[in-house]
């Protein structure tokens, strides 16, 4: 259970950080309402389904060998290094911008497209679920690999749900400070996690 809600906490962290989608979610929400900012945050997160897929499809039969899984884990560490401190450096940057209003479908579309036309998108999840199937392939099996994966999709449920919540009912609360106490603390789990993925690949080396 601990490991399982440890996986759901590394889909908050993964969904937390300020960028495009979370800013237009924002935005959706303050302007339409709950409804719209989660559908919008839904699309998002069909794409991310879809690249779990693609990266499970393609990647988990190479992940037997100790240089795939090597790599995986150096990969996912530099990939959540970077991001961890691009979304620290840039938490007092973040500008939301105003839209207009869309229908729930063309709100789906957005952030659909918005994320699956990403090109670090395919990358990033490359880096960290990758990283998560090397884990669980060398140490569990199927099953838990489908668990643990329910648990990253549970957490950026959740996060979609929770900004839908804020910008739509809680408008008072969107200021700066917040969004960069968000991004400052969502940048510093994101480090926390590559450390760990870092230590991962440093003792298959050794």
């Amino acid at each position: 259970m601990n490991v399982f809600l440890g996986y759901i906490f590394l889909g908050l962290s993964l969904a937390a950080p300020i960028g495009p989608v979370n800013a237009a979610q924002m935005d959706k929400g303050i302007k339409s309402g709950f409804f719209q900012a989660w559908l919008l945050g839904l699309g998002a997160l069909t794409a991310d389904i879809i690249y779990m897929l693609t990266v499970y499809l393609g990647v988990v039969k190479y992940l037997e060998t100790p240089f795939m899984q090597s790599f995986l884990w150096l990969f996912g560490f530099f990939v959540l290094i970077y991001t961890g401190i691009e979304t620290i450096i840039g938490s007092g940057k973040i500008v939301i911008d105003n839209r207009s209003q869309d229908s729930g479908f063309k709100s789906f579309l957005s952030g659909f497209i918005m994320s699956i036309s990403n090109p670090l998108t395919i990358l990033f999840w490359l880096g960290i679920y990758g990283s998560v199937l090397a884990k669980t392939a060398s140490s569990y099996g199927t099953g838990e690999l489908v668990i643990y994966s329910f648990g990253i999709i549970l957490g950026l449920i959740l996060w979609d749900i929770v900004m839908a919540a804020i910008s739509s009912s809680f408008r008072k609360l969107l200021t700066t400070r917040l969004l960069t106490i968000i991004s400052l603390i969502s940048g510093i789990s994101l480090i926390g996690f590559a450390l760990f993925f870092g230590y991962q690949a440093l003792k298959l080396f050794l």
